[in-house]
């Protein structure tokens, strides 16, 4: 995806439902890619395992490169020409291009790429959801676009919700941090699509067992960002919620612990990260995440509003109508927030 900039065109919507969407995200033929357009060349910001699989690259060799290296000797120029048009006007295109793996292996590459926009109005992403085109997809082409397009509808709405919340995106940053950073999000957003592979009749109802998604949300940032010496204690209650109120509450998860992980212990040789999540008496639930480190500093205001993160958190909480209060103690930091989700209400 090359750098431009242009008119918006509306995108075309589709029949499935947004539980229905994320299961055909949450299955190993449809891969996804997030670029930046505030970075030189447009690079790739973010893909996930399904993108790999299907290349044959590992995001090592992915990540800050411009999509283009995907193209080859058969490439036709003129389909690369029409991608590169439609992303100079902001259009979202529809098309199938000829890729090669990192083997050398030709692939027919089915390609919807959108601008997902900030609040300005201009993109702040690109996102392209793919899928390998083999024989028996060819006779249900329109079939097959109907859902790639659920499929980018439902991840592009969460990813603009997160950049809704941001306020002012910043444009001088490196595509490292930048996928370190998104990468965390989008994660906690897969992990969302494939809990409700699980959730039977719930997903028709676009409903979510929160304590399990949660929960394996804290697991997983335990797993990327604990260390030795760290001890971490799980506890969550299961609850029921809507998918919109547990994606923002996942976003919630993963910028507390995360934060807790990186700052709470710097020094230290051994600490203690708590995650629990209560139901509360009256409806609602309370998420708790407390570590026994060196504390926030004093005079120091967190979330902070001049932070990415603290924006998103901050944002996330509102739309929710919770609150967040911090407790300092003698040894670190409690992070409690409640909020009225859950329930038939959700």
């Amino acid at each position: 995806m090359d750098e431009t900039k242009g008119k918006h065109r509306p995108v075309i919507g589709s029949v499935l439902t947004d539980a229905e969407a994320a299961i055909g995200f949450a299955g190993a033929a449809v891969s996804m890619v997030v670029t930046n357009p505030h970075i030189d060349d447009n690079p790739i910001v973010y893909v996930n395992d399904a993108f790999e699989r299907m290349t044959g690259y590992s995001r090592s060799a992915i990540i800050g490169r411009n999509c283009r290296f995907l193209q080859g000797p058969d490439t036709n120029p003129e389909d690369v020409t029409r991608l590169r048009h439609a992303i100079a006007e902001e259009q979202e295109i529809s098309i199938d291009l000829l890729n090669y793996r990192a083997n050398g292996e030709p692939f027919v590459n089915r390609l919807i790429i959108a601008p997902v926009r900030g609040d300005d109005g201009n993109p702040s992403y690109f996102i392209g959801i793919q899928k390998e085109m083999r024989e028996g997809d060819k006779s249900e082409t329109d079939d097959l676009d109907m859902r790639l397009r659920a499929v980018q509808r439902q991840v592009k709405d969460h990813l603009s919700m997160v950049i809704g919340m941001i306020r002012a995106q910043t444009r001088r940053t490196s595509a490292p941090a930048e996928f370190a950073a998104l990468s965390r999000r989008i994660e906690s957003l897969q992990l969302l699509y494939e809990e409700i592979t699980f959730a039977g009749d719930n997903a028709a109802k676009n409903k979510v067992e929160l304590g399990t998604y949660l929960a394996r949300v804290a697991n997983g940032i335990s797993y990327h960002e604990g260390r030795a010496g760290v001890r971490v204690v799980i506890d969550i209650d299961t609850l029921e919620t809507g998918v919109d109120a547990a994606a923002r509450l996942g976003l919630i998860m993963t910028e507390v612990l995360t934060n807790s992980f990186r700052h709470a212990f710097v020094g230290l040789e051994r600490g203690l990260v708590e995650v629990r999540m209560s139901r509360l008496a009256e409806g609602g639930l309370r998420l708790t995440v407390g570590d026994d480190g060196v504390g926030i500093p004093e005079g120091e205001v967190w979330p902070s509003t001049q932070s990415m993160g603290g924006r998103i958190l901050n944002g996330l909480i509102e739309v929710l109508d919770g609150t967040l209060m911090i407790g300092r103690g003698a040894a670190g930091t409690v992070v409690t927030i409640e909020v009225p989700v859950g329930g038939e209400d959700d």
